[in-house]
Protein backbone atom coordinates (compact mmCIF):
# COMPACT_ATOMS: atom_id res chain seq x y z
CA UNK A 1 0.00 0.00 0.00
CA UNK A 2 1.35 3.41 -0.92
CA UNK A 3 1.01 6.25 1.56
CA UNK A 4 1.94 9.81 0.58
CA UNK A 5 5.24 11.32 1.68
CA UNK A 6 5.11 13.91 4.45
CA UNK A 7 3.15 17.00 3.59
CA UNK A 8 4.83 20.37 3.66
CA UNK A 9 2.42 21.23 6.49
CA UNK A 10 4.47 19.30 9.08
CA UNK A 11 7.84 17.75 9.85
CA UNK A 12 8.91 14.78 11.92
CA UNK A 13 11.84 15.89 14.08
CA UNK A 14 14.14 13.80 16.25
CA UNK A 15 13.61 14.48 19.93
CA UNK A 16 15.79 17.26 21.35
CA UNK A 17 16.20 18.84 24.77
CA UNK A 18 14.45 22.03 23.64
CA UNK A 19 11.28 20.07 22.79
CA UNK A 20 10.63 19.44 26.52
CA UNK A 21 8.29 22.39 27.26
CA UNK A 22 6.16 21.73 24.16
CA UNK A 23 5.95 18.00 24.89
CA UNK A 24 4.92 18.58 28.49
CA UNK A 25 2.24 21.03 27.35
CA UNK A 26 1.06 18.59 24.65
CA UNK A 27 0.81 15.72 27.14
CA UNK A 28 -1.05 17.85 29.71
CA UNK A 29 -3.52 19.22 27.15
CA UNK A 30 -4.25 15.76 25.75
CA UNK A 31 -4.13 13.64 28.92
CA UNK A 32 -7.88 13.01 29.20
CA UNK A 33 -8.17 12.47 25.43
CA UNK A 34 -5.39 9.87 25.38
CA UNK A 35 -6.72 8.12 28.50
CA UNK A 36 -9.89 7.23 26.61
CA UNK A 37 -8.00 4.66 24.51
CA UNK A 38 -4.50 4.18 25.96
CA UNK A 39 -3.36 3.60 29.53
CA UNK A 40 -2.89 6.89 31.40
CA UNK A 41 0.71 7.91 32.11
CA UNK A 42 -0.13 8.75 35.73
CA UNK A 43 0.69 11.82 37.81
CA UNK A 44 4.32 10.75 38.30
CA UNK A 45 4.93 11.22 34.56
CA UNK A 46 4.13 14.91 34.88
CA UNK A 47 5.85 15.62 38.20
CA UNK A 48 9.03 13.87 37.04
CA UNK A 49 8.86 15.03 33.44
CA UNK A 50 12.23 16.84 33.30
CA UNK A 51 14.11 13.76 34.51
CA UNK A 52 12.08 11.52 32.18
CA UNK A 53 12.86 13.75 29.18
CA UNK A 54 16.60 13.66 29.95
CA UNK A 55 16.41 9.87 30.27
CA UNK A 56 14.72 9.58 26.87
CA UNK A 57 17.44 11.69 25.27
CA UNK A 58 20.12 9.49 26.88
CA UNK A 59 18.32 6.36 25.64
CA UNK A 60 18.10 7.84 22.15
CA UNK A 61 21.85 8.55 22.24
CA UNK A 62 22.50 4.82 22.83
CA UNK A 63 20.45 3.85 19.75
CA UNK A 64 18.02 1.75 21.80
CA UNK A 65 15.15 4.05 20.81
CA UNK A 66 14.36 6.82 18.33
CA UNK A 67 11.94 9.46 19.56
CA UNK A 68 10.26 12.00 17.26
CA UNK A 69 7.84 14.90 17.48
CA UNK A 70 5.40 15.99 14.81
CA UNK A 71 5.63 19.76 14.32
CA UNK A 72 3.28 21.82 12.15
CA UNK A 73 4.51 24.51 9.79
CA UNK A 74 3.25 27.01 12.39
CA UNK A 75 5.55 25.43 15.01
CA UNK A 76 2.92 23.58 17.08
CA UNK A 77 3.74 20.14 18.45
CA UNK A 78 0.76 17.96 17.47
CA UNK A 79 2.07 14.44 17.89
CA UNK A 80 4.78 11.97 18.84
CA UNK A 81 6.08 9.00 16.86
CA UNK A 82 8.61 6.67 18.46
CA UNK A 83 10.58 3.52 17.75
CA UNK A 84 11.53 1.76 20.98
CA UNK A 85 13.30 -1.42 22.03
CA UNK A 86 15.47 -1.40 18.92
CA UNK A 87 17.28 -4.71 18.70
CA UNK A 88 18.30 -7.14 15.95
CA UNK A 89 16.79 -4.98 13.20
CA UNK A 90 13.41 -4.71 14.93
CA UNK A 91 11.58 -2.04 16.93
CA UNK A 92 8.19 -1.33 18.45
CA UNK A 93 6.30 1.64 17.03
CA UNK A 94 4.33 3.98 19.26
CA UNK A 95 2.54 7.17 18.31
CA UNK A 96 -0.01 9.67 19.52
CA UNK A 97 -1.67 12.60 17.81
CA UNK A 98 -3.30 15.35 19.86
CA UNK A 99 -7.06 15.69 19.96
CA UNK A 100 -7.19 18.93 17.94
CA UNK A 101 -5.08 17.41 15.14
CA UNK A 102 -6.77 13.98 15.06
CA UNK A 103 -8.87 12.82 12.13
CA UNK A 104 -6.86 14.69 9.47
CA UNK A 105 -4.60 11.88 8.27
CA UNK A 106 -1.60 13.05 10.28
CA UNK A 107 -1.15 9.74 12.12
CA UNK A 108 -1.33 7.75 8.89
CA UNK A 109 1.17 10.02 7.15
CA UNK A 110 3.52 10.23 10.16
CA UNK A 111 3.53 6.44 10.58
CA UNK A 112 4.26 6.08 6.85
CA UNK A 113 7.20 8.45 7.24
CA UNK A 114 8.58 6.64 10.29
CA UNK A 115 8.32 3.35 8.39
CA UNK A 116 10.47 4.84 5.62
CA UNK A 117 12.92 6.20 8.19
CA UNK A 118 12.99 2.86 10.00
CA UNK A 119 14.36 1.10 6.97
CA UNK A 120 16.38 3.92 5.43
CA UNK A 121 17.96 5.93 8.24
CA UNK A 122 17.75 3.35 11.02
CA UNK A 123 18.33 0.10 9.09
CA UNK A 124 15.40 -1.76 10.64
CA UNK A 125 13.77 -4.73 8.95
CA UNK A 126 10.68 -5.29 11.13
CA UNK A 127 8.28 -3.14 13.15
CA UNK A 128 5.66 -4.14 15.70
CA UNK A 129 2.89 -2.09 17.29
CA UNK A 130 0.33 -2.66 20.03
CA UNK A 131 -3.05 -0.99 20.50
CA UNK A 132 -6.17 -1.52 22.54
CA UNK A 133 -9.31 -2.87 20.88
CA UNK A 134 -11.21 0.27 21.87
CA UNK A 135 -8.88 2.38 19.70
CA UNK A 136 -10.23 1.78 16.17
CA UNK A 137 -8.44 4.88 14.85
CA UNK A 138 -5.07 3.42 15.75
CA UNK A 139 -5.95 0.06 14.22
CA UNK A 140 -6.94 1.84 11.01
CA UNK A 141 -3.65 3.79 10.91
CA UNK A 142 -1.69 0.56 11.31
CA UNK A 143 -3.66 -1.31 8.62
CA UNK A 144 -3.30 1.61 6.19
CA UNK A 145 0.45 1.37 6.67
CA UNK A 146 0.69 -2.34 5.92
CA UNK A 147 0.67 -3.71 9.47
CA UNK A 148 -1.15 -7.00 10.02
CA UNK A 149 -2.64 -8.34 13.22
CA UNK A 150 -0.56 -11.19 14.65
CA UNK A 151 -2.12 -11.76 18.09
CA UNK A 152 -4.59 -10.58 20.67
CA UNK A 153 -3.26 -9.65 24.07
CA UNK A 154 -3.88 -7.55 27.16
CA UNK A 155 -2.56 -3.98 27.25
CA UNK A 156 -2.47 -2.85 30.88
CA UNK A 157 -5.49 -5.07 31.56
CA UNK A 158 -7.43 -3.94 28.49
CA UNK A 159 -8.08 -6.15 25.44
CA UNK A 160 -5.54 -5.35 22.75
CA UNK A 161 -3.89 -6.41 19.53
CA UNK A 162 -0.27 -6.72 18.39
CA UNK A 163 0.59 -5.90 14.77
CA UNK A 164 3.71 -6.49 12.66
CA UNK A 165 5.07 -4.95 9.48
CA UNK A 166 8.27 -4.95 7.53
CA UNK A 167 9.18 -1.29 6.85
CA UNK A 168 8.30 0.14 3.46
CA UNK A 169 10.99 -0.13 0.80
CA UNK A 170 13.45 2.75 0.84
CA UNK A 171 12.95 5.35 -1.89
Amino acid sequence: MSVPAPAAAWTLESLRADHAPAILDFERQNRAYFARTVPDRGDAYFTGFADRHRALLAEQDTGLSRFHVLITRQGALVGRVNLVDIEDGSAELGYRIGEHAAGRGLATAAVAEICRMAQGAYGLSRLTAVTTLDNPGSMTVLRRNGFTQVETMAVDGRPGVRYERPPAPAD
